[in-house]
């Protein structure tokens, strides 16, 4: 009796029609829940749950509990499933409506392996620079790297999720802890000029010697980009030692845009004076434990291909007497040392790379006239997306427009031949 029951409820069209309900309510919430929260936080608070506990519309907090994206879709795909085993035949006459429904199951299925293993990252690269990473957008992490000669380089990275949460943080490969003594999702710098340090600074070493930052609040747009900003401290278990000092760590330093921003707001100063400053920002940090140089920076969380790109050059064309974009390309060099592989490759608006899983799209670019007489490289970004189910759409459009032609044909052809 209880499984009947169940099957009933699964296959109920009922269940259909409030589920398709509560997602137009959920879509309709999550587009104006961007205006406060913007779109990457919306999509993971609406979107990316099994549950919604609460809304934040227009500033208001409403004590309200909505089913999430991926309870929605999951019911659905389990009520179109049990619909489609328990209601409809498998004969030649309702083919089309068999191939109709598999398409709408692939959609369902391949937008959940989307949303759970696609991972979008930048490539950011001046005219002659190599590249074998991306940047995420929206995730940062603080990294310490150490060269160690034949033995190669190693990096320990620990996300920034652990700086938000305080507190001493450590890892079995390196010989010390990082107390975390405050972290900022969002901050603003300005160079401490001799005549303008109204205060101590926030560390004794390091680049807080020559700048000062204090936290701002997070952006949400997607024009927009935070720059998260750290103060440790790094600890020995060594009592004779103990702490080795505290140092701010941003990505002000490692942020090209930022820093270029930062470069063109002091280029009143001279234009050596602002080189001059923007290199007390961006020199490394570092610190000896035990003989051995590890330097560190707090970054935008890297994912590394097993091949480089070098831009060879960029191009950038506007429409004849106007400022309007025509056309962005980047020619880069593909190099992939496992397999011996060396080409040149042009990536242009329209035409992406596809290579070893990823997809390259040019985004942005600065290779301009007036960039040039600026004495500035030419660069490009490029937005790297990890996509396994990006051929699901293509193949569910496909089956449900095949399943709805097959179906239509055999009812004008049973029509026509009756009459």
């Amino acid at each position: 009796m209880f499984v009947g029951r169940l099957i009933k409820f699964f296959t109920s069209l009922r269940l259909t029609v409030v589920l398709l309900a509560f997602g137009i309510v959920l879509v309709f919430i999550g587009t104006l829940a961007q205006v406060d929260e913007g779109l990457y936080n919306a999509q993971a608070r609406y979107f990316r749950q099994w549950i919604v506990l609460g809304l934040d519309l227009f500033g208001r907090k409403v004590p309200l509990i909505l089913p999430g994206g991926y309870l929605i879709g999951t019911l659905l795909l389990v009520n179109l499933l049990a619909a489609h085993i328990y209601r409809f035949q498998l004969s030649v006459k309702k083919i089309g409506i068999q191939l109709a429904h598999a398409g709408v199951i692939l959609l369902l299925v391949g937008q959940l392996v989307t949303d759970m293993f696609a991972h979008e990252s930048q490539l950011s690269f001046a005219e002659g620079q190599t590249r074998s990473y991306g940047e995420s957008i929206t995730r940062f992490e603080l990294a310490f790297m150490t060269d160690n000669g034949t033995n190669g380089s190693h990096t320990v990275a620990f996300p920034a999720q652990w700086l938000a949460r305080g507190g001493d943080i450590q890892n079995t490969n390196l010989p010390f802890a990082i107390r975390v003594k405050q972290y900022w999702k969002n901050s603003d710098t300005q160079f401490r000029a001799p005549m303008m340090r109204n205060g101590p600074s926030l560390t004794t070493n390091g680049l807080a010697l020559n700048f000062d930052f204090w936290p701002t609040n997070e952006v949400k747009t997607m024009d927009d980009k935070n720059a998260p900003t750290a103060i440790i401290e790094i600890v020995t278990p060594n009592a004779s030692n103990g702490s080795l000092g505290s140092w701010v760590v941003s990505d002000w330093a490692d942020d090209d845009a930022k820093i270029e921003q930062l470069r063109e707001e002091y280029a009143g100063m001279g234009s050596g004076m602002a080189e001059k400053v923007i290199a007390g920002l961006t020199k490394p940090q570092f610190v000896f434990v035990n003989g051995t140089k590890y330097t560190f920076e707090l970054r935008p969380e890297r994912s590394y291909f097993p091949f480089s790109l070098t831009l060879l050059k960029a191009t950038h064309t506007i429409y004849e007497g106007t400022d309007i974009p025509k056309d962005f390309r980047s020619h880069v060099q593909l190099q992939n040392p496992r397999t011996g592989e060396s080409r040149e490759v042009e990536i242009s608006m329209n035409h992406p790379l596809r290579y070893a899983g990823l997809t390259f799209y040019q985004q942005q670019m600065t290779a301009s006239e007036a960039t040039q007489q600026a004495g500035l490289a030419p660069w490009s970004l490029l937005q790297v997306v990890h996509n396994p189910g990006w051929l699901t759409p293509y193949l569910g459009c496909g089956l449900v427009a095949a399943g709805l032609v097959i179906q239509f044909m055999f009812h004008l052809v049973g029509f026509i031949t009756k009459k």
